[in-house]
């Protein structure tokens, strides 16, 4: 064993010893490269030939007593003076210490690649030559296509199947590189954030993500990935990517245009956009930007005029044109303003749309602004800007664009902000009112409508205003001159960026001369009045039969201690009678029996069905039966006995003696306990509805009632409503059923209480049984 030990330990040291050979053959060979490209440097500015050049660079160096190398390597840096230079670490460019030149000349390499023409080059020699040093596994270069999308322009590191798959990537996918274009300013994830959506599929690691720019344009984006978390980077790294991305930018489609000066511009390029703006029927300008000496747009020359044109402060077209943006108009310099939107759009080639943007303007150093519809996209490397002014006329060219979409004659708008209402002069026509008169808003058009016709109007009004939905409805417009119209209007609701309600905007439809339409409702009238006639009829029975056995507020029971009292409130709506039922006895064994249920449906049917359940419990009750028992026996009631009924319902066995209440349920909401003045809901025992199988079992649960204890016991109708749940609704009763207990006489109180305060919407039956044991 330890024989083998030492031959690993020589073998070790062999491998060793070559890794430490091959670093100085590599150093000795950046070495004598950074030596060639000095002598080339000395013999480029007329020290002779390579020899002589040679030989003057040993004889400087022995005169500065400095290392060949480091004197070499700065003749190198001396004589590039240029950003590479600027942002290598001061131990690169100190040529004196160790590995030095090896930075310099892979940071020199990498340039060389970045300036070919081909981007997949670039790449790979960015990736080899100066980002792998720096830890960095792959890179994309992407080129900034239309409207935000990204073009996989070159790449390393990645697979090749991972690349071919992200070779386009359309606008609005999200992707940090597309942020990066949009947001103009790199940006650098030390870890990857939760959800991110790239080249790659990485959830981990590092990445660096910085626009590739040029006079001004971000032409693409350099995006640099490291295969795990990085710390943040220091400011000469930065620097050295931020040079890396901008060398990128000169291998992307469009540097050629963008690294040209505005005076160098082809004359015909110009000419060819001022064809295109003098083609519109807007007011156009094109504007082509202005480079300072940092290679960055300091503003943009107003290059052409079209025809159509007016300034704003009424100056001519030839005074304007040749200025520069911020000289003619300065207030567009403004955060959010117009200079903001025309640099993004040169920046990132994305087109930009207004509907509604403020446009100042200064006369006479007085500000003046002008709302306009403003559009911009960019053409090779000017950016043509037009605009439409906000006016009278163009408010009502999109007004009978609405009436128009809307189908009807007479369009309106009403602004429910300021109050304001503006008609077509079809309206005024319509309405029998000269053109000069105000017009009619909506909350008085049922003083110009038949009396008749107003329950209608103000139907329509709720369901605009205050359901906010679209909503229609006919009435009879009768006009101050005698003649009556027969008008349909239609509208809908316009809301504001938080919601709220802002206009109303819509159409008048005036349908008088449509006579075919008139004998086509007469005839239907004629055929619904037979049906109405029917179905008032069994309405009228139904409810009948219904206040026959269900009076709305019957007598107190008051027995053993136990007040027992009865609430019924009928649906609103009459043809809506419902199958709610309550039923409160005393058996002939001297218990209490309390029940209330709730036959599914409205109408006769449901009617009946309730009369027979209710009279079956009743019935059945005398035989001594528990709960559980009487609601099984009822069950076979309303399966087998009735035509397809179900029900929902409550049954409880109450002995005074004891004070224990035996219950049961058939899918019926819980009865409430109030009991020192705080309301719970009572477990639920298991039991399903009323006729729905043949055979069902019921559970009973137990309840010992107090002294001042209150119990309600109570159908849907009270509680439910159609934008909350059961459980919300039923922790709104529990919240007005609390508090202290009431005195024996007001117990019919408590209960109207409860039905005032109730907030179901459902427009359905309610019953409502209170106990209070004294």
């Amino acid at each position: 064993m330890t024989r083998h030990n030492q031959r690993l330990d020589a073998l070790a040291a062999t491998v060793e010893q070559l890794r430490q050979d091959l670093a100085l053959a590599q150093e000795s060979t950046d070495a004598r490269a950074l030596i060639g490209i000095a002598t080339g440097i000395l013999v480029e500015r007329g020290h002779g030939g390579p020899t002589e050049a040679a030989q003057h660079l040993e004889t400087l160096a022995e005169a500065a007593r400095l290392p060949l190398l480091e004197l070499a390597a700065d003749v190198v840096n001396a004589a590039s003076g240029d950003a590479v230079t600027d942002v290598l670490p001061p131990t690169a460019r100190n040529a004196g210490e160790q590995g030095a030149p090896g930075a310099v000349l892979r940071l020199r390499a990498a340039e060389a690649g970045s300036l070919s023409s081909d981007p997949q080059s670039a790449a790979e020699s960015l990736l080899d030559q100066a980002l792998a040093p720096l830890g960095a596994d792959a890179l994309a270069l992407w080129a900034a296509g239309q409207d935000g999308a990204l073009v996989l322009a070159g790449h390393a590191g990645f697979p090749r199947g991972e690349a071919e798959r992200w070779r386009y990537v359309p606008p609005g996918v999200g992707t940090l590189a597309q942020r990066v274009l949009v947001e103009r300013k790199p940006q650098w994830y030390g870890s990857l954030p939760a959800g991110t959506l790239g080249i790659g599929g990485r959830t981990a690691g590092a990445r660096a993500v910085l626009p590739a720019e040029s006079a001004g344009r971000i032409l693409g984006v350099l995006e640099i990935c490291w295969p795990h978390p990085q710390p943040p980077l220091t400011p000469a790294t930065t620097r050295q990517l931020d040079a890396l991305a901008d060398l990128c930018a000169h291998t992307l489609p469009g540097a050629d245009m963008a690294g040209n000066a505005t005076d160098q511009r082809p004359d015909d390029a110009v000419n060819a956009l001022g064809e295109l703006a003098d083609g519109l029927l807007d007011p156009a300008l094109v504007l082509l930007p202005l480079i300072d000496g940092q290679d960055a747009v300091s503003d943009f020359r107003i290059a052409h005029t079209n025809a159509h044109f007016t300034d704003l402060a009424g100056r001519p077209r030839s005074a304007v044109t040749g200025m520069s943006l911020l000289e003619a108009y300065p207030l567009t310099a403004r955060e959010g303003g117009l200079y903001e939107h025309v640099v993004r759009v040169h920046a990132t080639g994305e087109p930009f749309r207004s509907q509604r943007m403020a446009l100042g303007t200064l006369v006479a150093d007085v500000p003046l602004s002008t709302v306009a519809s403003v559009g911009m996209a960019r053409f090779g490397d000017g950016v043509l800007l037009t605009w439409r002014v906000e006016s009278e006329t163009t408010r009502l060219a999109e007004l009978l664009q609405h009436a128009q979409r809307l189908g009807r004659i007479g369009g309106f708008e009403e602004n429910l902000v300021n109050r304001q209402v503006i008609w077509n002069s079809q309206l005024f026509s319509l309405f029998g009112l000269p053109p000069t008169s105000s017009p009619v808003p909506l909350e008085r058009l049922h003083k110009h409508a038949h009396p008749d016709d107003s329950v209608a109007i103000g139907r329509f009004l709720r369901t605009l205003m205050h359901h906010r939905h679209s909503a229609s409805t006919a009435f009879r417009l009768q006009r101050a001159d005698g003649v009556v119209r027969h008008i349909r209007i239609v509208a809908e609701p316009v809301t504001g960026p938080v919601g709220q309600l802002v206009a109303v905007r819509g159409a008048y439809q005036d349908v008088s001369s449509q006579h075919w339409t008139e004998v086509a409702l007469a005839a239907t009238r004629d055929r619904l009045a037979d049906s109405e006639q029917q179905s008032a009829e069994r309405n009228r029975l139904a409810l009948q039969l219904q206040q026959a056995i269900m009076p709305p507020s019957p007598p107190a029971v008051d027995t053993s201690g136990l007040r027992v009292a009865v609430r019924y409130r009928p649906a609103e709506e009459g043809h809506l009678v419902g199958g709610d039922w309550y039923d409160a006895v005393v058996l002939p064994s001297k218990m209490v029996m309390l029940a209330v249920g709730d036959v599914a449906g409205h109408g006769i049917k449901a009617a009946t069905g309730m009369v027979v359940l209710r009279n079956a419990l009743r019935g059945l009750a005398a035989t001594g039966a528990g709960p559980a028992q009487l609601l099984g026996w009822l069950n076979s009631v309303a399966h087998h006995l009735t035509d397809q009924v179900t029900a929902t319902a409550i049954c409880g066995i109450y002995d005074p003696d004891t004070r224990q209440l035996r219950w049961a349920r058939a899918g019926h909401p819980p009865p409430v306990l109030v009991r020192d003045g705080e309301a719970t809901a009572l477990p639920l025992p298991g039991g399903i509805l009323l006729g729905a199988m043949p055979e069902a079992p019921y559970e009973e649960h137990l309840v010992t009632l107090k002294a001042d204890d209150r119990l309600l016991m109570y159908t849907d109708g009270l509680i439910e409503r159609r934008d909350l749940s059961v459980q919300q609704s039923l922790e709104h009763l529990l919240s007005i059923a609390q508090g202290p207990a009431t005195e024996d006489t007001e117990l019919d109180k408590y209960l109207d209480q409860l039905l005032t305060h109730s907030r179901s919407d459902t427009d359905d039956d309610t019953c409502l049984i209170g106990v209070h044991l004294r």
